[in-house]
């Protein structure tokens, strides 16, 4: 425990990110005070989101700052210090990830039990991507037994969950739409009830295939041209979920809104964005239903796992290049 490498935002990115924008630092392994922890981090997570944090603008959270390590999803063993219940030995699920070594207070950690799941399901299927999933849809969207969803972005880590929690909870029909044909398999995989790869055409003709009787329910994690496809197959009082805009993230210029978004005048529709954060009251029963799918074998979650903290910074890149399937992590 004498080094530790992190890794900390170089410079703000215009447009899309590079490799530049990163900068693998090495400091020494911190001493936890009173009431503080040290995680020998084994996982971290790289989400979409962390691509408006790179960005110095005013938004729901603080944007990272420059030369000091990213934060995001972290789970790991306590390695030193302790308290609240925490000690040495521990595994813990914590927002201190990018670096090998975090140092916290004790109460901002969560002791989770590697014995009932393997540790990285506390970062997807069990942790913030499951509970994202399964909060949008069922509270936000609100979506009812024989209904129709449509998931954009459905192969990834929310998306996927999406799709099957919305089987599990009695849709009629669920379409995703992903961007490989490898991608669509897998979604027949998970039991969509149709699937098309957003590269062949246009999104709206694909979605009217796909759903000709229209939708009621749209989980967006894309925007751009998948919103507004979503827009024109929205059947009378639909709801969409606004989880995330990737199509957009990093584009140079504002985009241009949906050019049908008067259709939400005449069909009544509901758009509302979210953040997990506001439903924390569902965790209960989220890991209750979810963790009883998952002990029966009737829900399945995909992982791609990059090795080494100095290969985070390209781990995110081709997250947001559509190059995993589920969750994106390191393993460091």
């Amino acid at each position: 425990m004498s080094s530790n490498r992190e890794i900390h935002l170089a410079s703000r990115p215009q447009g899309w990110p590079t490799a530049d924008n990163f900068r693998l630092v090495d400091t020494g392994v911190p001493t936890p005070g009173p009431g503080q922890i040290v995680v020998r981090n084994r996982f971290i997570s790289v989400d979409p989101y962390m691509r408006g944090r790179m960005n110095d603008v005013k938004s729901y959270v603080p944007p990272f700052a420059l030369d000091a390590p990213l934060d995001g999803g972290a789970v790991g063993e306590v390695v030193a210090g302790g308290g609240d219940g925490i000690s040495v030995g521990d595994t813990v699920l914590h927002g201190l990830g990018w670096r090998e070594y975090a140092l916290l207070d004790a109460g901002s950690a969560r002791r989770v039990d590697p014995d009932l799941a393997p540790v990285t399901a506390y970062l997807s299927v069990l942790g913030m991507t499951g509970l994202t999933a399964y909060a949008g849809l069922l509270d936000v969207a609100a979506m009812r037994p024989g209904e129709t969803v449509f998931v954009s972005g459905a192969a990834g880590a929310v998306g996927s969950m999406v799709g099957q929690i919305a089987k599990l909870r009695g849709a009629g029909r669920v379409v995703g739409s992903a961007g490989s044909p490898a991608k669509v398999a897998r979604l027949t995989e998970l039991g969509f009830d149709a699937a098309f790869d957003y590269h062949d055409g246009p999104v709206r003709d694909a979605l009217k295939a796909a759903a000709p009787d229209g939708i009621d329910v749209y989980f967006d994690n894309v925007g751009g041209e998948h919103l507004e496809a979503a827009i024109g197959a929205m059947n009378l009082h639909g709801r969409a979920a606004i989880c995330g805009m990737i199509a957009q993230y990093n584009a140079a210029e504002p985009p241009a809104a949906p050019r049908n978004l008067a259709l939400v005048i005449g069909k009544r529709l509901t758009l509302r964005g979210f953040l997990v954060g506001d439903h924390g009251g569902l965790r209960e029963q989220f890991v209750t239903e979810v963790g009883g799918w998952l002990r029966e074998g009737r829900l399945s979650y995909d992982e791609t796992i990059v090795d080494g903290i100095e290969n985070a910074p390209e781990a995110f890149l081709g997250l947001l290049r559509g190059e995993n399937l589920g969750k994106m992590l390191v393993r460091i």
